[in-house]
């Protein structure tokens, strides 16, 4: 198994680095080309839309529900763990690199959920499912290359990304609160903490998967929200306590992201591993271009494809340039002493760094932010596996609780066993639902283009919210098939006071 679990690394570490990056990267541009930059230029618009946002849901989803469900599983372990990891291995130039992906990726994560609004259909129950699967068989007209994007997607976020945040979050819960070295008689080996943190992510998780997406959206509403808020706080208390350290940390991103060799002792470094860290945990962290958070987008219940485009193109900007940053400038304010620390590595580097800063006493709460990290993840993976099973089989109830299910359980057992393999497999699939995604956003890129030129002339006209029509829009290459834009919404269009 340990050998398994190695060629697959070899292979995800191949693929991420030589093709899914570099992709990812290619089509970010010519994305942000198309749109003019809509991520620069429309960046007061995505603020005003999110201000916007709790309204307007007509019994549905409502766009901020949306972005919080997708904010949710952007922010989580990455942003702790997997930053840390890339200062570890790129050095302080990693967060420059992350900050550039952020800002290409904006673009990315705009057509994404443009898109999945397009070609959204309406579920049984009044809301809204889309997604990749959904403007691939309705945009490109591929049902085959909707049909295994589906089926992975959901084995990948029903299964492997609900098991691999459990399995993350459970090592540095039960080191905080016990340990696993009393191991209890009959059960496997596993201690007493472990069982306790196994219990725990099974009854927080069916509480909320068990009801759906509804119930998904109206718990990530607030918890998205307010953990992203606690830990910036936490940052921002630490920053503040060592401005006086903040140019220089500063100084340590810039000079080392184009620097031939590491210039901080401690961490890794040089252009290329700069580059290539920063990138990878960028890209990883935000979800642009994965074909996740579409999923998430298509549910809102919105007047025009683009509000939820620039709702979700701010979540990148969120995840990436806020909490990421956050978390990088409190490794680098603690000191090499931090970094080189005896069991230093990405599951503690960040808890041991807030620790160095505010105290020891930080550790239990750190440990119990990180859990929240991960469970608002779990819980956000389920909503992207629903989504495909419901393309999938026609929105069936059965096939709907049946991922909610192994949802439950996969996070459960994810908290007690070792996943190794499950680790290294989760890159290469989600490598796979990438590149189709990306091939989808290119494919499809003058709808996505059409109806920004389409909000972008109603707000012209002084249009305070614009309303899309699908039909005869001169703007869109075609007609949008389905009714869900054949006509005005109820949420007509006003002029601006």
């Amino acid at each position: 198994m340990d050998a398994l679990a190695h060629e697959l690394l070899v292979i995800a570490d191949w693929i991420t680095s030589h093709v899914t990056m570099w992709v990812l990267i290619a089509t970010g541009l010519f994305l942000t080309v198309v749109t003019r930059a809509v991520q620069v230029r429309h960046l007061p618009g995505m603020l005003r839309a999110v201000a916007g946002s709790r309204t307007g849901a007509e019994g549905g989803i409502s766009s901020f529900q949306a972005f919080a469900i997708s904010l949710a599983a952007r922010v989580g372990i990455g942003n702790v763990f997997g930053v840390a990891a890339a200062l570890l291995m790129g050095g302080p130039g990693a967060v420059f690199w992350m900050w550039v992906v952020a800002l290409v990726g904006m673009s990315t994560a705009f057509f994404e959920a443009t898109l999945a609004q397009i070609f959204k259909v309406r579920s049984d129950d009044g809301s809204y499912r889309g997604g990749p699967a959904f403007y691939m068989a309705r945009g490109m007209r591929s049902k085959p290359m909707a049909v295994v994007f589906s089926i992975i997607s959901i084995v990948t976020c029903g299964f492997i990304i609900t098991s691999v945040q459990a399995n993350a979050v459970a090592g540095t819960l039960v080191a905080a609160f016990g340990g696993t070295d009393s191991a209890l008689p009959g059960f496997g080996g596993l201690s007493a903490a472990q069982l306790v943190v196994a219990a725990l992510v099974f009854v927080l998780t069916a509480m909320v998967v068990f009801g759906g997406i509804r119930a998904v959206a109206r718990v990530t509403e607030w918890l998205a929200p307010v953990m992203a808020l606690v830990y910036i706080v936490l940052v921002a208390i630490i920053c503040l306590r060592n401005i006086h350290l903040l140019g220089e940390v500063i100084g340590w991103i810039l000079t080392s992201a184009f620097a031939p060799e590491p210039l901080v002792g401690g961490l890794g470094g040089g252009i290329l591993a700069a580059v290539i860290n920063g990138t990878k945990r960028g890209l990883f962290s935000n979800e642009a271009g994965q074909g996740t958070a579409p999923n998430a987008a298509a549910t809102a219940t919105v007047s025009h494809p683009v509000q939820q485009g620039l709702i979700q193109s701010l979540g990148v900007f969120v995840d990436t340039v806020i909490v990421c940053t956050a978390t990088a400038f409190v490794i680098l304010i603690s000191g090499p002493a931090t970094w080189g620390a005896e069991g230093a590595n990405p599951s503690t580097l960040t808890t041991l760094a807030v620790a160095h800063g505010l105290g020891g006493w930080t550790v239990l709460p750190m440990a119990v932010l990180i859990f929240v990290l991960a469970y608002s993840s779990i819980i956000a993976a389920y909503v992207y596996s629903d989504v495909n099973m419901d393309y999938i089989t026609g929105g069936k109830r059965w096939a709907s609780w049946t991922v909610r299910v192994i949802s439950v359980l996969s996070a459960t057992a994810g908290a007690v066993l070792s996943l190794d393999v499950v680790w290294n497999a989760v890159d290469i699939a989600m490598a796979v639902m990438t590149l189709s995604n990306l091939i989808a956003l290119v494919w499809l890129f003058r709808w996505g283009t059409g109806a920004l030129r389409d909000y972008e002339a109603q707000r012209h006209d002084g249009i305070a919210e614009p309303v899309f029509v699908g039909t005869d829009n001169p703007y869109l290459p075609a007609d949008v098939p389905g009714d869900v834009w054949t006509r005005v919404p109820s949420t007509t269009a006003t002029k601006e006071s």
